[in-house]
């Protein structure tokens, strides 16, 4: 899987490929005309609470790596959703490109999640 990360306020290309947004809460300020997804699995990202208590603080990366895949592992919800990212793997023959809000591009889920199905 050819997977790619990209802020949804950076403008979308050809060589996004299939674009998936994997924040819970829609970005803000963003119409679903310019975000241009083509899936938003919202289950795949962190829970509200542990999503809240992180806030993109990187002090509190580590631990927040280590809860987000103990939700990604045991979570019900969130393994159908990885199911559905790997099905769009194996049906989309191009990049995948994993889409988020944060401006923090180095301490946020969509980094662990990365790493997490690769």
């Amino acid at each position: 899987m050819s997977i790619q990360l990209k802020r949804i306020y950076d403008e979308a290309s050809h060589e996004d490929g299939f674009r998936i947004l994997v924040d819970r809460v829609w970005p803000r300020g963003i119409s679903k005309e310019r975000a241009q997804i083509d899936v938003w699995l919202k289950e795949v990202g962190p829970s509200p609470k542990l999503r809240k208590w992180f806030d993109h603080d990187p002090a509190k990366f580590e631990r927040f790596k280590q809860l987000y895949q103990k939700e990604l592992k045991h979570d019900a919800e969130k393994q159908e959703a990885l199911d559905q990212l790997r099905t769009y793997d194996q049906e989309y023959e191009h990049n995948i490109t994993l889409v988020f809000a944060a401006k923090e591009q180095q301490y946020n889920h969509v980094v662990i999640l990365k790493e997490f199905i690769s």
